[in-house]
């Protein structure tokens, strides 16, 4: 595992659960109001942490934290992930993994062994915006199939997209809901916050959606989904 970063302590990352999140580095997107530009731009990336003392301080923290998440980057990249992840699992630890959903074979193999808890899945754009927003070749395809196999897997989950308002549309916020993400128990509207280490610079003037403007839409959501939180 290449691991780019760790955050020791975390009561956000895992719904209810105080948790400790590693970041893997490298992803196959660009979306350019990423603020984890370490992770995602080769010329960024900083020495990666021995996969061994992740490993020894979360055996110290046993009884501590509860959960582990595994976000980046992009964690499906990495081929040994599910080993990775193993080792967690027999250390008595709740899992979490955050990705894009393109990789559906990874994340329906790590369900059918029980190996995660929970996942979320970020949701770009609608799926006729998806390349423009991520800035990279993607198979929509896969996109779809991650999507339904969260809708039907049985394990919790959650869908989200963060809100960049220059980039990201009222109508392509209920595309997804209506279109894409259509029967989820959990959508979750993340606002963009604007950060020196944005992938592309130039987002820094970009904005995001007030509290009263998201309100508004989420009568409009639950016509599709179940729950709509903002964060």
């Amino acid at each position: 595992m290449v691991i780019g970063g760790l955050q020791r302590f975390s009561l956000i990352d895992y719904p209810g659960r105080i948790a400790c999140v590693i970041f893997t580095q490298g992803c196959n997107f660009r979306c350019p109001y990423c603020y984890n530009r370490s992770l995602v731009l080769p010329q960024f990336y900083e020495e990666p942490l021995p996969e061994e003392e992740v490993l020894s301080f979360l055996r110290s923290r046993r009884g501590l934290i509860e959960a582990v998440v595994i976000s980046g980057g992009e964690p499906t990249v990495q081929e040994d992930l599910p080993q990775f992840l193993r080792k967690l699992r027999e250390m008595g630890f709740l899992l979490k993994l955050d990705t894009n959903g393109t990789h559906p074979e990874t994340v329906k193999e790590l369900i059918r062994t029980g190996t995660i808890d929970y996942v979320a899945m970020d949701v770009k754009a609608p799926l006729s915006r998806y390349r423009e927003v991520v800035r990279e070749e993607v198979d929509l395809q896969n996109i779809a199939l991650s999507v339904a196999l969260l809708l039907s897997s049985g394990v919790d989950y959650e869908f989200r997209t963060t809100l960049v308002r220059e980039l990201i549309s009222e109508e392509d916020i209920l595309q997804i809901g209506e279109r894409l993400i259509r029967g989820a128990k959990r959508y979750a509207l993340q606002r963009f916050v604007a950060t020196d280490t944005l992938v592309d610079p130039s987002f820094k003037e970009c904005t995001t959606y007030s509290e009263e403007e998201l309100r508004r839409l989420i009568p409009r959501l639950e016509k599709f989904v179940e729950e709509v939180l903002i964060r």
